[in-house]
């Protein structure tokens, strides 16, 4: 219990009043600066990405090599334009997805006929490309669509695309049976001038024809015209047959991947450029590509060959005096049950208008039958001649044979036959046989049987020869010296006989001399009496 009693405390014991004041304005700390400034940035980049990100697209590649998410780049001249930003599997494994944002103002890119392929080191017949992304790395390249129709989804490329389509000049269409050593991106050559290049090739659906796409430079697109003609410039073209050894090429590179050339006749009028797509035959060979086409359509002939053709192949030459006429189209062998015994057909296509036919003297058959029966009555032959000595190659040439026998053929076939005649190395060869027959009946063993009893004759004799010159040395020889000696003798009595100071030499000298005057004084008097013929009834007249 508190004591009452006790006094309250003194004033000045007491506590002070409470001061009240107005109370201050809060301030935000320094801290809370750094948060507000990147949430403005972040606000900032994010409005930014914003109104900068283009449409996003897909595009389908067969594997993902070298595309890595948030890494690899689209571009277009070497200006980013894009992203990926991811890749993922399809579905049913056969490819994968690539989504690309595009920047804002790549947004054009997105038209149905863009191309993408990825850039990544390559080595093709073509070329090699995508060097550069050793280092940098590989990256989506892109080619700008003309279309204004816009999609999402695209397809890529495998390989890059040969022309793009910011590049000038035509295309043109060609049309082959083989495609050679040809491939994309191999060069086009004009007068051995690279003009362009192949950009696509495919089989027709007919299986047997090929069609490519060359792209023509600008300016070089107006030199294709309607009459110019395409060949095969590819590799070393080679070739060995009845006309000799050939060789052309166009150049290095086509040796070593191929090429196509083109050029007009030089005798070609035509100077307006070849609209786009124009469709164009593509020939194995300059020499084949620019034949003169034939005013007449070729004819078909078989002939009928008792010989070997061995050394003749298709597209030999049928030669008519030096001026090709024809080819050969094929080679076969017929069996004769009649006569038991086998011939080769050869079927050959003759161009009539180089012959100098005319065309109503092919397109009348009796006409046409006349004009053939005639010439086989004049002689013409079909013969086989060698055209190489080197290689064996053969050719046919047609001439006229006056004295060949009288041939029968036929002309109302399929294919009119043409009478043939055996080549002249043939006939060589019978007659040679015909030497090495009647040379093989000369009894060679009775000839050597009648030798060697003549030889062993002559030994006889030559023996018995011997023995007389060894009995003529023996009892001749003394009586042929003494002979020999008295022939001295009388030689020597000869000379000395014919000397000069001999005594028969002097008289001689001296009758010789007494015959000159003699002649002398016959000649005095025959001109006396040539000049006094009465002196010889009369005399001599006195002086």
């Amino acid at each position: 219990m508190p004591d009452l009693d006790q006094s309250p405390p003194s004033p000045s014991s007491q506590p002070p009043a409470p001061e009240r004041r107005r109370r201050a304005r809060w301030l935000p700390s320094l801290v809370w600066l750094i948060p507000i400034v990147a949430a403005v940035v972040g606000l900032s980049l994010l409005i930014h990405t914003l109104t900068e990100r283009g449409p996003e697209i897909t595009v389908t590649f067969r594997t993902a090599e070298g595309l890595v998410p948030g890494k690899t780049p689209v571009r277009y001249k070497d200006v980013d334009i894009g992203l990926v930003k991811s890749v993922r599997l399809a579905g049913d494994h056969s490819h994968v997805i690539a989504r690309i944002d595009l920047t804002q103002d790549a947004a054009s890119f997105s038209t149905r006929d863009t191309r993408f392929w990825v850039v990544r080191p390559r080595f093709a017949t073509s070329g090699i490309s995508g060097l550069g992304t050793l280092l940098s790395g590989a990256y989506i390249g892109v080619d700008a669509g003309k279309s204004e129709e816009r999609v999402r989804d695209f397809t890529g490329l495998e390989v890059p695309p040969a022309v793009t389509t910011d590049a000038s000049g035509k295309q043109f269409v060609l049309r082959a049976t083989d495609l050679g050593s040809l491939d994309i991106g191999s060069p086009v050559y004009y007068r051995r001038v690279q003009v362009g290049q192949v950009v696509a090739y495919q089989l027709e659906p007919n299986g047997r024809d090929l069609s490519l796409r060359v792209f023509i430079n600008k300016p070089y697109d107006k030199l294709v015209t309607a009459d110019s003609r395409f060949w095969h410039a590819s590799g070393v073209d080679i070739k060995l047959d009845a006309g000799g050894f050939k060789l052309n090429t166009q150049s290095l590179v086509t040796v070593l991947l191929g090429g196509v050339a083109f050029q007009a006749p030089d005798d070609s009028k035509a100077t307006d450029a070849a609209n786009e797509n124009t469709q164009f035959l593509l020939a194995s060979d300059q020499t084949e590509a620019m034949k003169e086409p034939e005013e007449i359509a070729p004819s078909l002939a078989v002939l009928n060959f008792d010989q070997s053709v061995r050394g003749l192949s298709p597209g030999a030459p049928v030669d008519f005096r030096g001026v090709v006429v024809g080819q050969v189209r094929s080679i076969g062998i017929e069996y004769q049950v009649e006569k038991k015994a086998f011939r080769l057909p050869v079927v050959v296509e003759l161009y009539p208008s180089r012959m100098g036919f005319r065309a109503r003297d092919v397109e009348d058959v009796n006409r046409a039958r006349n004009i053939v029966q005639t010439l086989i009555k004049r002689g013409m032959r079909a013969q086989l001649r060698t055209g190489n000595l080197l290689t064996g190659q053969l050719y046919v040439a047609l001439d006229f044979f006056p004295k060949a026998p009288p041939a029968t053929v036929n002309l109302d076939g399929a294919m009119p036959e043409l009478a043939t005649t055996p080549g002249a190395f043939d006939e060589l060869q019978a007659k040679l046989g015909d030497i090495v027959n009647k040379i093989d009946k000369v009894p060679f063993e009775q000839i050597g049987q009648d030798l060697r009893t003549s030889i062993a004759t002559l030994n006889t004799m030559m023996t018995s020869a011997d023995k007389l010159v060894a009995q003529l040395n023996g009892d001749v020889a003394p009586q042929v010296l003494a002979a020999l000696q008295d022939a001295r003798k009388t030689l020597s009595a000869a000379n000395g006989t014919l000397a000069s100071d001999a005594p028969l030499q002097q008289d001689t000298r001296r009758m010789m001399q007494e015959l000159t005057r003699t002649a002398v004084s016959l000649r005095t008097l025959t001109e006396y009496l040539e000049r006094h013929p009465e002196a010889l009834v009369r005399g001599k007249p006195e002086k």
